[in-house]
């Protein structure tokens, strides 16, 4: 008796994990294709944000719209994509950016107008970082600061300063002075690999 009562809680364990695994991948499967329009909806809508396309109001129909309208996707370095608008005389790059921040790895897009000489935007695709301090990098008032920002002039091997340091153009974030340093170095890093390459072309 004390072998079988030793047995059922094992045996009975086993079936219920065994058909809690079935049921997850049963709603895996059947939502897998949701997710993934979600996915792309997200991604879009963040792309057309380093574009300055992006309007508050803009629905999933108003998104999908305007990007596959203007936007085509390329193949770039390390298996990423990169994203150009083409728009008449308008013409703009979305240049993917990575790197780690304190807790974890950051990922993103910063936009660079055709001539490479100004950036459109930045937006974060992933981001780790805490929340109210470093995570701040994913809100409005820092992102919009790079609108604008003109990459003519390096000043050392940089394009992108934070002030208040000589020739500084974007605020880093108070409290935050580590997170703002690793995006401002990954963000160097790589808009000057695709600057110095000439971009696209």
């Amino acid at each position: 008796m004390k072998k079988k009562s030793i047995l059922y809680p094992i045996f009975f364990m086993f079936i219920v994990t065994a058909v809690f695994t079935f049921v997850l991948a049963v709603l895996n499967h059947t939502t897998a294709d949701i997710i993934k329009e979600n996915q792309d909806f997200e991604l879009r809508k963040k792309i057309l944000y380093v574009f300055d396309l992006l309007d508050e109001k803009d629905t999933q129909e108003d998104v999908n719209e305007k990007f596959e309208g203007r936007i085509t996707e390329r193949d770039y370095k390390d298996e990423q994509k990169i994203y150009i608008l083409e728009d008449g005389d308008e013409k703009a790059y979305a240049v993917p950016f990575n790197g780690p921040g304190l807790w974890g790895s950051i990922h993103g897009y910063i936009g660079v107008d055709g001539d490479l000489k100004k950036i459109t935007g930045i937006e974060f695709i992933s981001q780790s970082e805490t929340p109210g301090l470093g995570g701040r990098i994913a809100e409005k008032p820092y992102k919009e600061q790079f609108r604008d920002v003109d990459i003519t002039e390096r000043i050392g091997n940089e394009l992108i300063i934070n002030r208040p340091a000589p020739g500084g153009n974007v605020d880093a974030i108070a409290g935050a002075t580590q997170t703002s340093t690793f995006v401002k170095n990954m963000l160097n890093k790589d808009l000057i690999d695709f600057i110095d390459k000439g971009g696209m072309e």
